[in-house]
């Protein structure tokens, strides 16, 4: 068996930019989250005639497993051997496979264990292990059963198998490198967009790979208009995507200003991500000039919010006093009226809301219902809240606020009644995306 190499890949939070999103003429600004997908990979080597074999595994998750054979006359056709089904982990094994064309008796096989954060699922009935590196919560059910948080955990999974399948086929992979990170992006982008089904605004795969950025997505055409995976002729077209089309999508890093932090609110509701869509896509092709103009003033605010989060990091660098000074005041519950900027972020904010309001009260859509309303208008009288939205698409799974660093959430609504159905999850920021991590961090776990 070959050297084992190990990467992960983060979750995300969208802050503003959804619904947007989806329109290439619009940014959107994407926060990297501490909770990481992981996988660690080991190529087996050959030559052997037997068919090539895939295994992943997840121990974490009942032990789930899948193994997979590859028919290198067919195309690179799978086949597994229990015949299941997990269309994230087939779509990116298929792709990878149909990229690099290795040849039959290349290695034997590929073995991956894929590890999940804490933050990605519900911890309800799981128990902890832990060595004196790593800590991941163990269920007793399928990873298909145990419900999700909401962060990504599906763009997460695909970005880091991807990267672990480069790795045995491209042993050079350096996740440092711009083109190598591009291939990851490309590839990943592909698979995830197969794997739902449709194509996506894929700013959850392009934050798993780049980290926070600032976001506009590709053209959809790029994915949609690739020939059907397992054809002759789809290994062609999926290379002149990967490595010769202009993608146009922009993913220019940024980190909120030093003494902010994000903090997600896990909130006991539950809303269908997709439902949600439809409702907004049919209010807008019910009336396309009258959404279009809602659409415009939410960007308005959508920028404000991006200039204003430059113009505080420009403030940090250049006046640190007056930082000092401003995160003080914020952390203090004072008046803001002495910092436009601030100002500035909290005036946008309720801008983007007031205009996703209306959008809920005219499609349906509950994009921020009443009780998300009444939550964020009571986190925005805590000391050190900045401000707070309810991320990505919206409903009633969560809330994201940028509070300072020295705050402490848990403190002051432990009490409340008002935050009764919130819990505050144990998330930071994350600069950067794809990483490559030690093997050896994940053994003996107890």
């Amino acid at each position: 068996m070959g050297q084992a190499r190990a990467f992960s890949a983060p979750g995300k939070a969208l802050l503003v930019g959804g619904y947007l999103v989806l329109d290439p003429q619009y940014k959107s600004y994407v926060v990297a989250l501490s909770s990481r997908m992981h996988a660690i990979v080991k190529r087996i080597e050959g030559p052997t005639e037997a068919p090539l074999r895939v295994t992943l595994a997840s121990s974490q998750f009942n032990n789930d497993q899948w193994e997979y054979t590859v028919d290198f006359g067919a195309n690179y056709a799978l086949a597994e051997t229990k015949g299941r089904q997990h269309p994230f982990i087939e779509k990116t094994l298929a792709n990878v496979l149909s990229y690099f064309q290795p040849d039959k008796g290349q290695l034997a096989g590929i073995s991956i264990e894929v590890f999940s954060d804490a933050g990605y699922h519900s911890q309800f009935d799981s128990i902890e292990r832990r060595n004196e590196f790593r800590s991941f919560r163990f269920h007793k059910k399928s990873i298909t059963e145990v419900p999700k948080t909401g962060l990504g955990s599906s763009a997460g999974l695909v970005t880091v198998l991807t990267a672990a399948l480069i790795s045995v086929f491209l042993p050079e992979l350096d996740v440092r490198v711009d083109k190598h990170l591009e291939l990851i992006h490309n590839l990943s982008q592909v698979a995830h967009c197969q794997a739902q089904g449709k194509v996506g605004s894929g700013f959850d795969v392009a934050s798993a790979v780049f980290g926070s950025i600032i976001y506009q997505r590709f053209p959809p055409a790029l994915i949609n208009d690739l020939p059907s995976i397992g054809t002759t002729e789809y290994a062609e077209s999926l290379r002149k995507i990967i490595d010769d089309a202009d993608w146009h999508n922009r993913h220019d890093r940024v980190s909120l200003p030093q003494g902010l932090r994000i903090a997600m609110g896990d909130v006991r509701g539950g809303s269908q991500t997709p439902r949600l869509v439809a409702q907004v896509h049919q209010w807008l092709r019910a009336d396309p000039e009258h959404g279009n103009e809602i659409y415009g003033e939410i960007n308005k605010g959508n920028m404000a919010f991006m200039s204003g989060l430059e113009e505080l990091n420009r403030i940090a660098e250049q006046e640190p006093n007056t930082y000092k000074a401003l995160l003080q005041t914020l952390e203090n519950g004072g008046p803001l009226e002495s910092y436009p900027v601030l100002m500035q972020i909290q005036s946008a904010v309720q801008h983007i809301r007031k205009n996703f309001r209306t959008i809920t009260a005219e499609s349906g859509a509950d994009i921020e219902p009443q009780e998300q309303t009444a939550l964020l208008d009571n986190s925005l009288q805590l000391k050190g809240v900045l401000t707070g939205m309810v991320p990505g698409a919206g409903g009633r799974d969560a809330i994201a606020l940028i509070v300072t660093e020295a705050s402490d959430l848990v403190e002051q609504t432990n009490q409340a009644d008002e935050f009764s159905a919130v819990t505050w999850l144990d998330l930071a920021q994350e600069k950067f995306g794809i990483l490559e991590c030690i093997p050896e961090h994940y053994n003996n776990l107890q």
